[in-house]
Formats: C-alpha cells, sequence, structure tokens
C-alpha cells in the first residue's frame, strides 16, 4: 500500500472571514499547520457562486505556492470552459517552472452553467462539454512534449504553438468525473482521478467502472492514482465533538466526524478500497485549525503506521 496523504482544499468558497486581513493570516496559519504534514492545496474553479463571495483561483493559488513553496499546488478541478487550452498549457507550465516541479493539473468539463452565462460562457450540452476536454488535453499533451504544434480540431485549434520552456518534470493530470464518457477520458489521460462520492456504497461503484473502463483499454488500474474528497471535522474528545457538531455546515461529498481514533477506523474502507490520497476540506475552518493539526499530528501518523 502507497503511503497515504492528505491535501488541503480551503475551499474559498463563502468562507473568507470577517475582513481581507483576518481571511489571509488564517490562511497563512493553515498553511503553516499542514506543512511538513500535507501534500499539498487544492481550490476549486469558479468565478461566480449566486451571491457567495468566491476568489479566483489560479491567482489565489498562485498567492499560496509563494507563502509555502513546500507544498504541492492543484485546482480541483479547472473548468475547461474558462481558458483556451494552449494558454492552459502554458499557465501550467509557468506554475511548474516558478514551483520547481510542484504542480498538478486538475481540470474537468465544467458543469456550472450559471457561472458560464454570467461570465459570456459558451455552455453547451455535456457530449460536447467533453469532447472539447478530449481536445484540450491533446493540446496540453502535444505542447508539453514537442517543440512546435499544429492541432485542427472540431473545437480547438493552435497553429505552430510552442510552449517553451516546457514543463520538467510533467505535471501529472488529475480528471474528475465518474460517468462512462469522463471515465473514459481519465484512463486514456490521467495519472490521478478524483472522486465525490457521498458514500462508500457509491464510490465501490465508481471504482468497479473506473477498473472496467481501464480493462477496455489495457490499461494497469494500480497506475491511477485515485482520490477522494472529504469533509471532515476532527474533535479532540467526544464530548468536544458533540459541542460544535451542530455549528458545522451540510457537507458536500463524503463526510466524516469524530475523533481522531474515529476518523481513522472511517478512513479504513476507503483505504481498502485503494483510495490513497485524500482532499480535505476541513468543517472547522476559517474558524479554527483543531481538524487540521489533528489530522496532520494523530490521525495521519496512525494511518501511515498501520500501513
Amino acid at each position: 500500500m502507497a503511503q497515504i496523504q492528505f491535501g488541503f482544499n480551503p475551499m474559498a468558497i463563502g468562507n473568507l472571514g470577517s475582513s481581507q486581513h483576518e481571511h489571509l493570516n488564517q490562511l497563512r496559519a493553515a498553511l503553516d499547520t499542514i506543512v511538513g504534514h500535507f501534500d499539498g492545496v487544492w481550490l476549486p474553479d469558479h468565478v461566480q457562486f449566486g451571491t457567495t463571495p468566491i476568489l479566483e483561483n489560479w491567482t489565489t493559488l498562485t498567492y499560496l505556492a509563494g507563502m509555502r513553496p513546500e507544498l504541492r499546488y492543484g485546482h480541483l478541478v479547472l473548468n475547461q470552459l474558462f481558458r483556451n487550452p494552449a494558454l492552459l498549457a502554458k499557465m501550467a507550465a509557468t506554475f511548474q517552472y516558478m514551483s520547481q516541479g510542484h504542480f498538478i493539473l486538475g481540470i474537468g468539463a465544467g458543469w456550472a452553467e450559471e457561472e458560464a452565462r454570467a461570465y459570456n460562457r459558451p455552455f453547451p450540452p455535456a457530449g460536447q462539454r467533453i469532447s472539447e476536454l478530449e481536445e484540450q488535453l491533446q493540446i496540453i499533451n502535444a505542447l508539453w512534449r514537442e517543440e512546435s504544434v499544429t492541432f485542427e480540431g472540431k473545437y480547438h485549434q493552435v497553429h505552430n504553438a510552442k510552449c517553451l520552456p516546457r514543463p520538467e518534470p510533467l505535471p501529472p493530470i488529475l480528471i474528475a468525473g465518474v460517468q462512462p464518457r469522463m471515465l473514459r477520458l481519465v484512463v486514456r489521460y490521467a495519472d490521478w482521478w478524483n472522486t465525490t462520492a457521498t458514500t462508500l456504497d457509491k464510490a465501490r461503484e465508481q471504482l468497479k467502472a473506473l477498473d472496467a473502463a481501464c480493462e477496455e483499454i489495457g490499461r494497469d488500474p494500480k497506475t491511477l492514482r485515485r482520490t477522494l474528497l472529504v469533509k471532515c471535522y476532527c474533535a479532540p474528545t467526544e464530548q468536544k465533538l458533540d459541542e460544535n457538531l451542530v455549528k458545522l455546515q451540510e457537507p458536500i461529498g463524503m463526510h466524516i466526524t469524530g475523533t481522531p481514533a474515529q476518523i481513522v477506523e472511517q478512513l479504513q474502507p476507503c483505504i481498502e478500497m485503494g483510495f490513497d490520497y485524500y482532499i480535505i476540506v476541513a468543517r472547522d475552518f476559517p474558524r479554527e485549525l483543531t481538524t487540521l493539526e489533528l489530522l496532520a499530528h494523530e490521525v495521519l501518523p496512525a494511518l501511515n503506521k498501520a500501513h
């Protein structure tokens, strides 16, 4: 079993704190807490969520990487509707250069129609969005590897395009998606896969479909890293857990709550399924750092000691 790793997703949606100064201090404190323990930081790629305050994620991620260059950085996940694929390849190569190899390219087909319409971006049907994503991945992969690229696709074209310096090493590509066509893209182009499955049963179903998609093209499923988004609240004691649980918002994706020992126990079935990377949304952040501290100093060491 590979080493169990955690990533931190501060969300950057609706939890900006009571002031700009306070929020930046909270982010800095969170990074100080996880560095040396967690693997990296992940941000969602949205520009609008109704009336909820939200930061643009490329800018935010770059700021955080400058603050704590020891960590790795990625998006969960970039919306392919927002950026020209050649420009995206260049942005990723630049981040990889400036971070000295600490970038992971997370990307998806895009799903939030509201923000696409609001920002005057096309929002085609799901099938076309997936086809567009595949062309983007082909262009990005070519630009990262070749001196000059010409590509004539149905949705995207580049002509004698260059991406110099090419990224070294090549950033891992993470693709999020669970529908059949998305899984076919995952097994063809991704190094990592992410799911936001809400239950263990759903995760098992998705993994079965993922393995089948790998078998279809003759790929060893073990070559595809499996990551899971987890919304987590960890308290030092059961009494503290009971006191604070009612204050927490309803989670999205898989959610686990408990003392460090209980969190370890709840993650065991996921580990047995092959998930070795967990992107954590700490449900008490930015109000406090308790969950991050306990995950870093108690939960993660216990998981890796057991495996």
